[in-house]
């Protein structure tokens, strides 16, 4: 039969017609990101500082937009359900911004390919030729998968195993991020499990962690390159809470607070009240309540709510009486991340949510919108603090190292061993559930 038949034509048709719906058809919940005909919803990004690129303004930024995605289009074409890279140009930049998302991603590339999948616009989920003994150094032996640009030594930095298929075949990335908490699969075998990813690539001092969103980019050099099943899936604050409990939960945490009364509690309890199975101040009260028992070296885990302007704090090794950010060993602050705005009061960076209240201060940006449950985790060990919140660490410091105060009032319990936990309340209905302690 001949190519020109209609019978022919039609069957053809119908084949590329298949394809192509097959490739914007996503699974259930997810979105495409690659629509099989074009370059729509990407322009072209680099290797740059998130902070710095949000920080340019909205001028400069657009021009350098302009100018990444003209090249991004020299060296990037849409190839029926593939979109392919020739090796060279910048990279695949989403238009839109993501925080916690599940991605889906099929890739196929060459020897010597060397690739990757930039997460909120941070180096990188590693792809390269595992057979390359000039990379064996940089650990191309080990596979792909990896957050190769975490530091060395840290987890998810070297994939758990090999997983690469060889060369011509496609291979299948699944990507679950919540906060800066990082799980990969390759070819449906895990190789990074819960991993925090750093920002050591741009900024070595790991200060600063990497946004709480930003871009999805395929990076590529030294090699082509082809993608396709691009599919994401935007996850919501109580799945990444559900996300963020469950890692770990088998190890020994023990929950302190049964959501329906103070048993295993004391202080001014008759200030609190349970709600809906939280822990809230009454309207205008506070003070101090705290865990019956006390705890030398733990993690404490739990689901906090705000009002606008709310503020609360976590009592650290409390000795059962006074002011836990000086008698205790701190108060880890819980405070609006908007508090200013809310208040029209100027507070000091130690004062900001997760800091270790007058001594040490903590990123911002990373809470939930007002009336959302946050998730956060506590560590605390020897003179050593460290709270992640929503999957993001935006605290780590010793207190034994700290010589300058807030309004330079000292803090006597800072070297304190010992003590009871509990909530420091100021008055505002902040909400705590899901109270679990593991000593360690």
């Amino acid at each position: 039969m001949k190519l020109d038949h209609p019978a022919c034509l039609f069957l053809f048709t119908a084949l590329l017609a298949s394809r192509t719906l097959a490739t914007a058809t996503p699974p259930a919940g997810f979105a495409a990101l690659y629509n099989g005909k074009d370059l729509s919803g990407w322009r072209g990004g680099d290797t740059f500082d998130p902070r710095k690129y949000a920080a340019m303004p909205e001028a400069a930024r657009a021009k350098q937009d302009a100018d990444w995605t003209a090249d991004m289009q020299k060296h990037w074409r849409a190839e029926g359900d593939e979109l392919v890279n020739d090796g060279h140009g910048k990279y695949a930049t989403t238009v839109k911004d993501y925080g916690d998302i599940e991605l889906l991603v099929d890739y196929k590339t060459v020897p010597r390919g060397d690739s990757g999948i930039y997460l909120r616009g941070c180096p990188q989920v590693q792809i390269w030729d595992y057979t390359d003994p000039a990379k064996f150094k940089l650990g191309s032996d080990k596979g792909s998968g990896g957050l190769w640009n975490n530091l060395p030594g840290s987890p998810g930095k070297d994939p758990l195993v090999k997983a690469d298929k060889a060369f011509g075949e496609w291979n299948h990335v699944r990507v679950l991020m919540v906060g800066a908490r990082v799980s990969v699969w390759l070819n449906e075998q895990p190789v990074v499990d819960h991993a925090i990813m750093d920002n050591s690539y741009f900024d070595h001092s790991l200060k600063t962690p990497i946004p709480a969103r930003g871009p999805i980019q395929l990076q590529t050099h030294d090699g082509e390159i082809r993608w396709k099943n691009i599919f994401v899936r935007e996850i919501g604050t109580e799945e990444a809470n559900r996300i963020l409990a469950s890692h770990g939960e088998d190890a020994g945490f023990k929950s302190v607070f049964n959501g329906k009364d103070f048993a295993g509690w004391a202080g001014p309890i008759d200030n609190y009240q349970i709600v809906d199975g939280a822990i809230l101040c009454r309207p205008k009260k506070g003070g101090t309540i705290y865990t019956k028992e006390q705890f030398s070296d733990f993690v404490a885990r739990l689901e906090f709510k705000l009002p606008p302007g709310g503020n609360n704090g976590l009592a650290i090794r409390y000795p059962g009486e006074g002011d836990t950010a000086y008698v205790g060993m701190c108060e880890s602050q819980v405070l609006d991340d908007h508090y200013e705005l809310a208040t029209g009061q100027k507070i000091d960076p130690r004062q900001a949510h997760g800091s270790v209240y007058g001594m040490i201060a903590a990123a911002r940006g990373y809470q939930r919108p007002i009336g959302e449950w946050n998730f956060e985790e506590v560590t605390v060990r020897g003179s050593t603090i460290k709270v992640e919140l929503n999957g993001t660490v935006i605290l780590e410091g010793d207190v034994s190292k700290v010589t300058e105060f807030l309004a330079n009032k000292a803090h006597p319990g800072k070297d304190r061993t010992t003590g009871y936990f509990g909530f420091a309340g100021h008055n505002d209905p902040v909400a705590f559930r899901a109270i679990r302690i593991k000593s360690l």
